[in-house]
């Protein structure tokens, strides 16, 4: 099953979209709470930590649309892919993807996958899953576009736990040493993996050194903070020789500044009432 750009019958939840990527990462959050409370399952917190960096992305800095070919337009790569239900909650709020699928995340045949599947969504550049595999993919989309003399970007988006993985550090040797320099990638640190805080699982120690030790352009940013984001993205795209990463210090399960759900648990769900609460919290900051 493809979707495309969708003719949304849900106007109560789309209408009013605000221009600032800031405003539309909160409703982002609201369709994510809502997409897994109704799925009943979904990795919240590894979703609720990224869903920033996604909405800097979409809503200002990446060049791409559902209509695109994503041979002339930039692509996104989420090697994360646990945490898909923050692209469609962004695709959502961008309409083009339709709210009508909110409940539909997890069921059989449905567009919204656990993971990103291409097959079933069109709107997924990359069908992602197995940890480790997404950055080199994304390397080969951005040498590609070298090679076609394209001038456009790939992003991919990594999670630190993922980060333990052993074909993570082969790609990033071989993106330093090609010197892809249309390749940003963003490493989602919320120091926390499914069996418990990264550190205490196999601690990755500090990436930054590494990285730049490949060859790479490295920046650590506030994860949560749009401007931060943006201006590590400019910067990225400035370093036109090698490859850039950019580190986004992230908490799992952001609400806000000072509101976590699931205790910042990897998955889990919430109850209505957690639900409810959350979408209000939300709601107060638009």
């Amino acid at each position: 099953m493809h979707t495309n750009v969708a003719e949304d019958t849900s106007g109560d939840i789309q209408a009013e979209l605000s221009s600032s990527s800031f405003e539309k990462s909160v409703k982002a959050r609201q369709l994510l709470l809502e997409m897994i409370h109704r799925a009943g399952s979904g990795h919240i917190g590894s979703s609720l930590s990224c869903v920033d960096i996604m909405s800097t992305l979409k809503f200002g800095e990446m060049n791409w649309t559902a209509q695109q070919d994503r041979s002339d337009s930039d692509v996104f790569v989420l090697s994360k892919g646990h945490a898909a239900p923050a692209w469609y909650a962004v695709l959502m709020v961008s309409g083009e993807l339709s709210t009508e699928y909110l409940g539909s995340l997890r069921k059989i045949d449905s567009p919204l996958q656990g993971h990103p599947d291409r097959v079933r969504n069109s709107l997924v550049d990359v069908s992602t899953g197995g940890l480790g595999q997404g950055l080199s993919v994304a390397i080969g989309r951005a040498h590609a576009k070298t090679m076609k003399n394209q001038q456009s970007y790939v992003y991919c988006l990594i999670g630190d736990g993922e980060c333990q993985e052993g074909q993570i550090w082969e790609a990033v040797m071989f993106a330093g040493a090609r010197g892809i320099g249309n390749l940003v990638a963003f490493i989602d640190c919320n120091q926390s993996q499914s069996d418990g805080p990264v550190s205490e699982v196999l601690d990755i120690g500090p990436i930054a050194p590494k990285l730049a030790a490949f060859g790479w352009h490295v920046q650590t940013v506030n994860g949560h903070c749009h401007e931060e984001l943006r201006e590590a993205v400019h910067m990225a795209r400035a370093e036109t020789a090698r490859p850039s990463a950019i580190i986004a210090i992230t908490r799992k399960g952001h609400i806000d500044a000072g509101t976590v759900a699931c205790r910042g648990e990897h998955s889990g769900s919430l109850s209505p009432e957690e639900v409810q609460q959350f979408t209000e919290l939300l709601g107060a900051r638009l």
